[in-house]
């Protein structure tokens, strides 16, 4: 008499895992058509010429025409947006006017090199701001307590290219204690074959230690800086968490049953905090991946924030718009990411939905 409804209970989890499932798709499926749309629209309204970015300032009337027509241009707008759609489906994002190769190869050039730093930021954040906010919230209005907030403040307040710049300045041109600009000194750049494009991961695997540790040496002025902002973010936000965790009933239980306190904080109370964590350390990740651009221009770091500096001052509008497109893909991407955690972790929001 039981089997039957548990098989009736076991297919409505099914066909709510899949309703969930097909819903998140179309969630994603929009909002990338969206994504497409804004997209297009910036590449209409930006005031400059594609097709003079495309011929110069001394073509013929002639040989503008001809582009004009080729881009499309002289289509109605619902048309080229029809076309835009379709070539983007089909993985062509047009060819750069400045590298001459297609968007695509460009992007597929830079942004592990982007990848790579914002990767080593949000580690160094996540791994140094979640225990700073522990302690911050532990010893509330405390000497620690204000110290972090401080840390935290200034994180938050002072420019990026200003501690870049000073970074610089005091330990590659002063102390000497890293390397400078750019991602591996030439006596190494070909000692190696890049093959990830991720450069740490590439020179461990092919035991080139050499250049891994002048690799290393590169990255970690950037992205210790881009781990310092990332750091201050996630710690005040698990300071919030932990106080609103340490003022629940179950935490005064345990108390009372004489549980040790480090377990009631680093396990009890940061176990349930975990849960929203994780959500932010995700949109502190996403910001570190479309908001490097000042830090990679003043390290000369040549990933997707300097590629796309670089498409803008030049007017190269293709590269422009999959760049941004790009980076509004992987918010869509991180942020289904962070709720399919969210729901994992959490069966309070798997039975909400």
């Amino acid at each position: 008499m039981t089997a039957i409804p548990m098989q009736r209970q076991g297919r409505g989890r099914a066909l709510a895992i899949l309703w969930g499932a097909l819903k998140i798709v179309a969630t994603a499926a929009v909002t990338f058509l969206g994504l497409l749309f804004v997209t297009f629209v910036i590449g209409r309204l930006v005031p400059v010429d594609p097709v003079l970015a495309v011929v110069g300032d001394r073509a013929t009337a002639s040989t503008y025409d001809r582009v004009f027509k080729e881009l499309g241009l002289d289509q109605p707008i619902w048309v080229q947006f029809w076309l835009y759609l379709t070539d983007v489906f089909r993985g062509d994002f047009g060819e750069s006017f400045l590298t001459k190769r297609p968007i695509l190869q460009d992007i597929g050039r830079v942004f592990p090199a982007t990848l790579e730093l914002a990767t080593t930021g949000v580690i160094i954040g996540t791994v140094l701001g979640i225990p700073l906010g522990v302690l911050a919230a532990v010893r509330q209005g405390g000497l620690t307590d204000q110290v972090v907030r401080v840390i935290g403040l200034v994180g938050y307040s002072a420019p990026i290219f200003w501690l870049a710049l000073l970074g610089l300045l005091l330990f590659y041109a002063r102390l000497g204690w890293v390397a400078g600009p750019g991602r591996v000194d030439i006596a190494y750049e070909y000692d190696f074959t890049v093959r990830t494009g991720i450069l740490l991961l590439d020179t461990a695997l092919q035991g080139r230690w050499a250049a891994f540790g002048n690799v290393f040496s590169h990255l970690i002025l950037p992205g210790s800086l881009l781990g310092y902002f990332s750091m201050a973010y996630i710690s005040r936000m698990t300071r919030s968490f932990m106080l609103g965790e340490l003022a629940q009933e179950y935490v005064i239980a345990a108390r009372v049953k004489g549980v040790p306190e480090w377990r009631i904080i680093w396990v009890h109370a940061l176990k349930n905090a975990a849960v929203p964590l994780i959500t932010v350390v995700v949109l502190s990740y996403m910001h570190l991946l479309e908001g490097s651009v000042l830090t990679e221009t003043v390290f000369a770091w040549p990933g997707l924030g300097m590629y796309l500096t670089n498409s803008l001052q030049n007017a190269d509008m293709n590269a422009v718009l999959g760049c941004t497109l790009l980076i509004g893909t992987c918010f869509v991407g991180l942020n289904m990411l962070s709720d399919l955690l969210y729901r994992l972790l959490d069966p309070r929001v798997r039975r909400r939905g």
